[in-house]
Parts: C-alpha cells; structure tokens; sequence
C-alpha cells in the first residue's frame, strides 16, 4: 500500500510474518493499545506541562522527548518486531516534547492547548465515523493525493529548516496574513487526511492476519498522525490569534 506516513510503507506487511488464528492482529486490540499510548503521552505530557517555563529542567525534558521520539521512531519502523517496546517509549518520548512545547504556546495565548486538543480528537472521531460509515475510502487515486501533499509539505518543511541556518525563512507561510493562514489550514487538512490511511492500514492488517505485535506498530502509526495533527493545529490556532 502507499502511504504518507513513514511508519506505514508499501512493504510494511511483507516484512512481517503471519501467525496462528489465536494470536493475529485485530482492530479492537489496535484501539486499546492505542488508548494505553495515548494514556502514556498525557502522563508524560502533564509532567512538562505542570513545571513549567520557568523551571530549567524542562528544555532539558523536551529535548530528551524530541530525540528519544526520533530514535524510537526510527527503531519502530526499523523492527515492527519491537513495537510492543518502542511505541510505548514513543508515546512517553512524546509526551515529554509536547508538555513543554504546549507549555510555551499557553503562555503566550491562553486557553489554545485544550482548544487544539478538543479539536484533534474531534477530527480524529469525525474522520473515523466517515471511514467506517463508508463515506470516505482509501483509494488508490486518494493514497496518491495524500501521498503527494505530505511529501509536499515535507519539502517545504525541510527547505524551511535548512534557510533557517543561514537567517532566512520562507516569507509568508510563517506568518498571521492571510497567505500562512491557508497554508496552515491546507497542512491541517492533509494531517487529518492521513488518519484514513491509518484506519485504512489496520484494517487491512487485521484482514490480513498481521502478527499480534502488529497492533502495537498500528497504534504507533496512528500516533505519528496525531502528534503531528496537533502540532499543526497549534499552529493554526496561534496565527488566528495573531490576527485579533
């Protein structure tokens, strides 16, 4: 299958070995393990959040969750195997990096991380009820679009970064005006796309008989898409902000 998620590649199902009937990737163990990385993350994530700005352990915690969560990341998709451990070690990772990131954000506009989160999971419920109501399906042609928007977006990222050595920035797409504003919406959209395809991938896993550990490598994925569908609508939430 294509995917935009880097957890999720064409080989991934290839790569992984099938099992007896009593012990197969299903979508309901994918979803409690899912729920338990989620629990994982906030518990992590109230850690940074409640010391604070002002406490100087917290740069440190989050450059420990940003680096653990490559490294993590990285082993996941290396060893699907692993992922029993490493998706859990990703949550927490994770949760160090966005309790300090969410902290620095709500200090300058109160009230937007519980705003980004109520609209996180309200995408993340409204796009799972279109997928299993059959109103929105993983196609070919919809992999491919999604596919091509996130590698587009990954380019920009990248040249974004790579300028900020040198002083620069891409203009505009920063920025409140109107021109980052529609950029924001458009990488928000294209994050929330990428849910179907994590639906869309651990259905097939569970009608393809994936290994047991398969679950937690599918709660992984799915987790990916929602720190980065946060993230951005931090983003966005903090330009509309800039515009009042």
């Amino acid at each position: 299958m294509r995917s935009a998620n880097p957890a999720l590649t064409a080989d991934t199902f290839q790569r992984v070995r099938d099992v007896g009937a009593t012990d197969v990737m299903t979508i309901e163990g994918t979803v409690n393990k899912t729920g338990l990385c989620l629990v994982i993350l906030l518990c992590t994530a109230t850690l940074t959040w409640n010391l604070g700005l002002t406490d100087p352990r917290v740069g440190g915690l989050l450059l420990v969750g940003v680096i653990g969560g490559l490294v993590a990341a990285i082993a996941t998709i290396w060893k699907p195997v692993w992922a029993p451990f490493t998706a859990p070690a990703y949550a927490a990772f994770e949760g160090l990096a966005l309790g300090g990131i969410s902290a620095a954000f709500e200090s300058r506009y109160p009230g937007i991380a519980s705003q980004a989160i109520f609209l996180t999971f309200g995408t993340l419920g409204g796009l799972l009820l279109a997928y299993r109501s059959g109103w929105i399906r993983a196609t070919e042609n919809f992999k491919l679009g999604v596919f091509a928007a996130t590698g587009g977006i990954g380019i920009v990222y990248l040249v974004g970064f790579v300028l900020s050595f040198f002083g620069m920035s891409i203009p505009m797409i920063h920025g409140s005006g109107m021109v980052g504003i529609l950029f924001s919406l458009f990488v928000v959209a294209v994050a929330a796309l990428n849910l179907v395809l994590d639906f869309d991938f651990i259905e097939q896993g569970a009608e393809r008989r994936a290994p047991k550990y398969m679950e937690w490598y599918g709660a992984f994925a799915l987790l990916v898409t929602l720190v980065w569908l946060y993230l951005e609508m931090l983003r966005l939430l903090a330009k509309l902000q800039d515009r009042r």
